[in-house]
């Protein structure tokens, strides 16, 4: 059994007009939310074994903030293809991932995460910025991993809908 975590990267920011999309640092709001997923991922027993992330800014920053948040202690693999790959770049990428690995951590980017998600559980998510969507593969190898591959959607946390739960819990 395998855990895949997909993520789209936390928000980005906008305020440098010369930047290049793939060099957009992260907002406030995205510095907010990526700690916040992280924290999730620690509670909810998920940290993961590795993190791949893409290398846009935005992504890579999103990365490593959730890790330091979650207590993940490994290295963050970055990996340039998942910068506008498409998703069955992103299964190529965990096709090739050791099998010691139980769960991975995806940061990415729409629409390859949502179509991703859509293609390994049939269902339609929509994942805003720093959406977490938890997929269960019935999987022993990373390897087997493939277009037919059918996982169970467990759980998709959004930063605004958490954010609205502690508020109304706080009241």
């Amino acid at each position: 059994m395998k855990t895949l975590l997909i993520l789209r990267h936390a928000k980005s920011s906008w305020k440098f007009p010369d930047l290049t999309d793939h060099d957009r640092p992260l907002n406030s709001r995205g510095k907010r939310d990526a700690p916040l997923i992280g924290n999730k991922l620690a509670k909810e027993g998920l940290v993961p074994d590795v993190i791949i992330a893409s290398s846009a800014i935005r992504a890579h920053a999103t990365a490593k903030k959730i890790a330091k948040a979650s207590g993940y202690r490994g290295e963050i693999v970055i990996e340039s293809s998942l910068y506008g790959g498409g998703p069955q770049t992103y299964l190529n990428i965990l096709r090739n991932q050791l099998d010691r690995y139980n769960k991975i951590l995806l940061v990415g980017h729409n629409p390859d995460v949502e179509q991703l998600l859509d293609s390994l559980t049939g269902t339609e998510v929509i994942m805003p910025t720093c959406a977490l969507a938890h997929v269960s593969l019935i999987l022993e190898r990373w390897l087997d991993l493939n277009n037919n591959t059918k996982g169970r959607l467990i759980k998709v946390w959004r930063p605004k809908e958490m954010i609205i739960a502690s508020d109304k819990s706080i009241t």
